[in-house]
Order: C-alpha cells, then sequence, then structure tokens
C-alpha cells in the first residue's frame, strides 16, 4: 500500500513517474474538455499540486462535482506539467472523496478581505495567506528556541496564573473561584482570602520577575509563552492574549543586554529569508511590495545606538510636524520612532536612558538619578519592536522606587529576597511574538498573526 507523502516532499523531491498518494483539501476544481483539473493543497507549502482527472475514472462524475474544501485523497502519477507555473502535477489514477463540501462553504472566492477572514478563523487557515502566515509562525517559533538553545540558555516555564502585575500597570485578568453574584466581603471590599488561592490572582503580563529568580540560579534563561493584558484597546497591535519571549541574563549589564537583542533579531530575519522563502516571496508579492528588501537590510545592519536625551533633541529638531508633542519627559510614540529609526539612522537603532517616571520600577537607575538604564530597539517601517532594560540589583534602590512607585514591599517580598542574598547585575527583554510576525510578513494587523485572536468582545472558540 502507497504511503501518503506531504504536497511539499512531492514538489521538491519527486520524479516524472513515481507513483504517490497525497491528501489535502480542494482549493478549486476546473472542468474542461473533458478533463478535471483539481487544485489540492494539504497546508505543507504555498504551491499546492494541480491534480488532472480523466473520464476513465471510475468516480469521474461524482469527483468533477466535488466542492471547493472538499477533503480528498489522490493517488496517483507524478508527471511535468505543460501549464505555466508548475513543474509538476500529479494524474490521478483513484480519488476519494474524504469529506465533500457543499456549495455553502464560505471560501468559495480566491480573495477575501481579511476582515472578512477574522469572521471565519476556524476555516481561514485554509487560504493561502493565512497558510502562509502559520507556517511562518511556527518555524519561527522554533528558531526562537534553537537561537537561545545553542547559547546555553534554560527554558523556563514561568506561570500564568500569577499574584503579581509586573508592569503595575492594573491590567489583569482576574482569576477567581467566588460566586460572582455575592463574593465573600470584609469592609465592603471582597475577600480574596476566601478565594481558591487565598489571595487576588490574575493571568501574567509577563514572566519577567519569575525569570529573574532563575536567571540568579542559572545565569541565562528565556520564557517563550502566552501572556495577558485587559486592555480595551481595539487598535490593530493591541491583543488581549498574546506570546511573549523573554530572555534574562545574570551577570549583564545594558550592553551585553542590546548585543543579545541586536544578534536574535538578525537571526530570526535571515532565517526568515533563508527558510521560508516561498511563504516570504508570497507577502513581497501579495502583502508588502518592499518587504524581502527591508528585511535584508535589517539582518545585515549595524545597530545604531543614540540616548534617549539626543533622540529628544533630533525630532526637536526636525523639519516635520508631530501630531504628538516632543519634549524630554514625555515618552516616544510611533511616529516619534519611526522618524528616528526611518530618517535619522537610516536602520535599526537603539534608544537608551529613558526618564525613570515614563519606565517599570524594575529599571536600574543611572548615576544622574533621572534616567533609566532601559532601552527600545526600533526598526524601519514599525519603530518599537523590542523594548528591555538592566534590572535594578541593589537592595536600597529597589525598594525606594517601589515607594515611589506605589508598590507594596511585602507584596513582592520574594523578590526583595533576590537582592538580599547573592545579587548581580542582570538585564533583560521582551519581544512580542506577535509583533515580530507582523513585521516579518508585512501584515498589519495583530489579529490576522495569531491562531484565535482575543480582543474586546471577540472570544469565538
Amino acid at each position: 500500500m502507497t504511503a501518503r507523502i506531504k504536497v511539499k516532499q512531492a514538489l521538491e523531491n519527486g520524479r516524472p513517474g513515481q507513483e504517490l498518494l497525497v491528501k489535502g483539501w480542494v482549493r478549486s476544481v476546473r472542468t474542461g474538455k473533458g478533463v478535471t483539473f483539481v487544485a489540492l493543497n494539504d497546508g505543507s507549502c504555498q504551491s499546492g499540486i494541480q491534480v488532472v482527472i480523466e473520464p476513465d475514472l471510475p468516480n469521474f462524475d461524482e469527483v468533477s462535482r466535488m466542492g471547493t474544501g472538499s477533503a480528498v485523497a489522490v493517488h496517483g502519477l507524478l508527471q511535468a506539467s505543460p501549464a505555466a507555473g508548475q513543474a509538476m502535477e500529479l494524474k490521478a489514477r483513484q480519488v476519494q472523496i474524504v469529506g465533500d463540501a457543499d456549495q455553502e462553504y464560505p471560501m468559495q472566492k480566491k480573495r477575501h478581505s481579511f476582515e472578512y477572514l477574522r469572521t471565519i478563523a476556524h476555516l481561514r487557515v485554509r487560504s493561502n495567506t493565512f497558510g502562509a502566515v502559520f507556517r511562518v509562525r511556527s518555524a519561527l517559533a522554533q528558531e526562537v528556541h534553537r537561537f537561545f538553545a545553542e547559547r546555553g540558555f534554560l527554558y523556563v516555564h514561568t506561570p500564568i496564573i500569577t499574584a503579581n502585575d509586573c508592569e503595575g500597570a492594573g491590567e489583569l485578568f482576574r482569576v477567581t473561584t467566588l460566586d460572582l453574584a455575592n463574593p465573600p466581603r470584609v469592609g465592603g471590599r471582597i475577600d480574596f482570602g476566601e478565594d481558591f488561592f487565598g489571595r487576588a490572582t490574575g493571568l501574567t503580563v509577563s514572566g519577567q520577575l519569575e525569570g529573574e529568580i532563575f536567571a540568579q540560579a542559572f545565569s541565562d534563561i528565556y520564557t517563550f509563552g502566552p501572556t495577558f493584558r485587559a486592555e480595551n484597546s481595539n487598535t490593530s497591535r493591541h491583543a488581549a492574549e498574546f506570546w511573549m519571549i523573554e530572555p534574562e541574563m545574570a551577570f549583564a549589564d545594558l550592553s551585553d543586554d542590546a548585543d543579545l537583542a541586536e544578534a536574535f533579531l538578525k537571526r530570526l530575519c535571515t532565517f526568515a529569508l533563508n527558510s521560508c522563502d516561498e511563504d516570504m516571496q508570497f507577502f513581497n508579492a501579495q502583502i508588502d511590495k518592499g518587504l524581502i528588501g527591508r528585511i535584508e537590510a535589517v539582518a545585515t545592519a549595524t545597530f545604531a545606538r543614540m540616548t534617549y536625551t539626543e533622540a529628544i533633541e533630533r525630532l526637536k529638531k526636525a523639519a516635520v510636524s508631530f501630531q504628538y508633542p516632543v519634549e524630554w519627559g514625555l515618552d516616544l510614540q510611533s511616529e516619534h520612532e519611526r522618524y528616528l529609526t526611518e530618517q535619522v539612522v537610516g536602520g535599526p537603532v537603539f534608544v537608551t536612558g529613558y526618564p525613570k517616571g515614563i519606565k517599570a520600577f524594575y529599571m536600574r537607575m543611572n548615576d544622574d538619578n533621572r534616567t533609566v538604564a532601559a532601552m527600545d530597539l526600533l526598526v524601519p517601517k514599525v519603530g518599537e519592536i523590542i523594548g528591555g532594560s538592566q534590572r535594578e540589583e541593589r537592595l536600597d534602590r529597589l525598594t525606594g522606587r517601589m515607594a515611589e512607585t506605589g508598590i507594596d514591599p511585602e507584596s513582592l517580598s520574594w523578590y526583595l529576597d533576590t537582592r538580599r542574598w547573592g545579587s548581580t547585575p542582570h538585564a533583560g527583554f521582551g519581544l512580542g511574538f506577535e509583533r515580530l510576525i507582523m513585521y516579518l510578513t508585512g501584515m498589519e494587523n495583530i489579529r490576522d498573526v495569531i491562531p484565535f485572536p482575543r480582543t474586546p468582545k471577540h472570544a469565538e472558540f
């Protein structure tokens, strides 16, 4: 019995006259001059394979009438194709309709808007665009692990349910088993002491703080997992559930952090270009005409570095009008970040030394007592893609910053313990995986690079 072979393998390694069994889903059925042509795709590659079905097939009439979207198994002979745009096709000897699809199948057309496809996220993965997106996503996820494994980093599974809010923004999804209709109360407030964990808990916004614990034992670690933010935002760059890559290094400063971030982004750019070539060519042709050139430029660039103060000075001298004000002490907006990377530097740039008032409590205070050892990596077209910092390893400075920002030291006593016993200079960064995929594919909405997007009022699956 012939074993099934994936379409990608058949096209890359097959030879004319080879007998094959392929299985997949019908993208289109076209009949002419007594011959039926079926475009078959099994998700293994962008192109799919053309199946030629002639009238001598026993179930020719049934097969000719099958609908777009049907699942089929095709046994046949591989042969050179006379048609343009394809080297090989499969001449069918036997076709089995595994699962038929009727005329109500909602993807009859070749092109649908992304807005429409989001309404059928359970089927959009069968389209060319989303097939390419999720093949690239899968390949990049595996490359992330290879990158850190080659450098001796420990992979840590940090908790999804947590009692701390790493960013201090209060945007946690609450996790509770209490009766929401009648929760226990003390002094008018909900008594979380009666809850499952005996305290208020939520879904994590970051694995960084727990990652720091492991870095103080294993030196170099990284996390790569889902994070959550209950931010009522409907922009193209925000989702309530997203994946974060967060390395943490002991005995490291901000410069070490930037070096790792640069090597990491270059590696992923190079990998996408070299190992996802067919899908990247698709994105370059159909989604973003300048995509490959832009990614190649980042992969080979030397990343510039400038301080936040210098960035503000450059922006104030800019011969353009910005929508948002430019003043020392204010955070940079996307328009500012893009101007710096596209017009001032002409390539990727690290901006460092941000005012302490706009950064998190855990970032190391610089000697000027005004700025912290933070960095943002800016790249053309999108602006910030990586954010990181050297962490504050000095106990007195850390508790002082917690007091300034209104964080109760007792709530993070375990975190402070890492500064009491064997503290080291350490640093890390965070890279939103969906933001990375958007950058490398040219897709402009985060909802289109995550399998099942979670946004306000949307959680169908």
